[in-house]
């Protein structure tokens, strides 16, 4: 095959790199306003979610190669007891990831738009941490600790087994898209969630910050019964979750 058939034309390097920035803009407004709260709900206290430093690197596994891209079905959060059904969401009107409504707390939002979880890239998971009522499906992401597994299980059947690397607090005022979202390192299959934290700025509708889990891919399991997700959220722990 000729030189020019394998590699991208200078033109689609360039609409890539044009898009690339339009969704970190994006993702940048995003950051600042889309995980907001109805009035009366409440997110994490803001602080160093990695205060306690995260493990020394050879205690992480390695990463496994990236799969294919296929839709994720459902998220499995064993140490919060959290197994719910992901839905594929578009862009807003900005070009950001549009949240599940409110009324799916549930529910958690796939930005279609972006990357499989499981395929080369960072794919984003986004959810409420609460609602007026009651808490909602990431209520205690920011409790998660580095080596502790994510699991996503996939349109092809595939259970793509992640492992938790770092959870942080990223101040609204300050937020980095690059930064809270672009791959750790290259050609790993990354993930992260991501959910409203800090507190509730009555002035802009939204929570000061938001609690961005990163993990990556290190395993995966294949002919995974998927059942029918339950959107079951495990009730809070008493007391104040300590934070990493």
């Amino acid at each position: 095959m000729a030189e020019q058939d394998r590699s991208p034309s200078g033109t689609g390097r360039l609409l890539a790199g044009v898009a690339w920035l339009v969704l970190l803009l994006g993702l940048w407004l995003w950051g600042r306003e889309a995980t907001d709260v109805p009035p009366g709900a409440s997110g994490p206290a803001t602080g160093d979610m990695a205060a306690a430093g995260r493990p020394p690197r050879g205690d992480l596994p390695p990463a496994h190669h990236p799969l294919g891209t296929a839709p994720p079905q459902r998220l499995d959060i064993p140490a919060l007891g959290v197994r719910a059904p992901v839905v594929a969401r578009g862009p807003d009107e900005r070009g950001a990831p549009d949240p599940p409504p409110f009324g799916q707390p549930g529910v958690v939002g796939w930005y279609a738009g972006g990357v499989a979880p499981g395929a080369a890239g960072t794919a984003l998971l986004v959810g409420h941490v609460d609602t007026e009522t009651r808490p909602a499906v990431f209520h205690r992401v920011g409790t998660l600790r580095p080596g502790q597994r994510i699991g996503v299980v996939r349109a092809d059947g595939a259970l793509a087994e992640f492992t938790v690397e770092d959870v942080r607090i990223v101040d609204r005022d300050r937020f980095d898209a690059q930064q809270a979202y672009g791959p750790h390192r290259a050609g790993r299959a990354e993930l992260r969630l991501v959910t409203c934290g800090g507190g509730f700025d009555r002035a802009s509708g939204g929570c000061t910050a938001n609690v961005i889990v990163s993990a990556y891919l290190t395993g995966t399991r294949t002919g995974t019964r998927t059942g029918t997700p339950t959107g079951t959220v495990s009730p809070p722990a008493t007391g104040t979750p300590t934070r990493a």
